[in-house]
Order: structure tokens, then sequence, then C-alpha cells
């Protein structure tokens, strides 16, 4: 009987201790989840923080190159335009989709374009490019493109390292449970092997 007792606990303490252990593993693979899952979050903040820094930069640019006589009025305004829509575009971190990622990017492409070719019109104008404004303006602008490119970069590694973790076997019956889906990244655009020119 007292055999039968202790038989009876040791098979009790090792169903426990199964348990236990099951459940520490998969406290550590939620707590993970949720710190990569901030991280991508946090990397986005600094993407968004880059694309607002050119957001805001753009009326300053327009204005200086809008003193320039006989300026074409239309490139500006095409400038003008792309900046007002991006702005519009805005992406919770929480419920991306390669959609909604998709329609970001594309709003953020029409600026560099309309930037591009308003920096191509510009080469017209030499008094233009020789002003202090201007050329202080076109260095912060091209810094503010190269930081963009470095956070959309970061960004992308972030979503990896969150994507592969929960997407990885056993760790994809918890995330499945607790609702972790994977995180779109930043895509080339047609043309993106060329960055925007901001050089004179």
């Amino acid at each position: 009987m007292k055999r039968g007792c202790l038989i009876g606990s040791l098979i009790g303490g090792f169903v426990l201790l199964i348990v236990l252990g099951i459940v520490l593993w998969g406290t550590n693979v939620y707590n993970t989840m949720i710190t990569n899952q901030e991280a991508v979050t946090s990397q986005w903040g600094n993407v968004e923080t880059q694309y607002q820094r050119r957001a805001d930069l753009i009326p300053n640019f327009v204005n200086t190159v809008k003193g320039a006589a006989d300026f074409e009025q239309e490139t500006l305004t095409r400038v003008i335009e792309a900046r007002a829509k991006a702005t519009q575009i805005t992406l919770d971190p929480s419920n991306m989709t390669a959609e909604n990622m998709q329609q970001f990017q594309a709003a953020q492409g029409e600026i560099s374009s309309a930037l591009s070719r308003l920096l191509v019109v510009i080469e017209k104008y030499p008094e233009l490019k020789a002003t202090q404004n201007f050329r202080d303006l076109q260095v912060e602008l091209e810094g503010t493109e190269n930081r963009i490119s470095v956070e959309r970069r970061k960004f992308n590694e972030t979503a990896q390292t969150f994507n592969t973790y929960i997407k990885r076997f056993p760790q994809n019956f918890i995330a499945g449970m607790f609702g972790f889906t994977a995180r779109p990244y930043f895509e080339s655009m047609e043309g993106a092997e060329k960055a925007p020119e901001v050089r004179f």
C-alpha cells in the first residue's frame, strides 16, 4: 500500500514538473513575442519620425524655390500635393498589413518622385542653387533621405526577427493562440534601385 502511494506521489510530482515546465516555457515564449513586437513598434516610430522630418522640410524647400523668378509652378504644386497626400496616410503598427504598407509606401514614393522632378527643374536655376538657404535645405533633405533608408532597413530587420520567431515551431501555436501576426516589410518600389538624386 505504501509503495503504491509512493509511486502515485512520484508520478503526480513528475506530472506537476512537466506542467510547470510547459507553463514556464509558454511564458518565456509569450514574453519574447511581446518584446519582439514592441521592438517592431518602436522601429516603426523611428521610420515615421524620418518621414515626418522630410515632410517638415518640404514647405521650407518649396518656399525657397518659389522665390526664383518664373519657377515652374506645376512642379511645385506636385510636390505640395504629394506631401499633403502622404501626411494623411498613417499606419497603426499593431495592425499592419501588406496592403496598408503598400499604400503608405506608394504615398511616400510620390513625394520622392515629385522631389526628384523638382530637383531636375532646379538645374535650370544656377542663381537659386547658389543661395545659402537652398544649399542648407538641400543638405538637410539629402541627410533625411539617407536616414529614411537606414530606418527602413532597420525596420525590415526587426520585423524579420519578430516574424521568424512567431512562425517557428512550436512558438507558432502560442502566436496563433494570442493573435500574433507577421508584420509586412518595406519592399522596393519600381525604380527604387535609383535613390532620389539630391546632389547638385
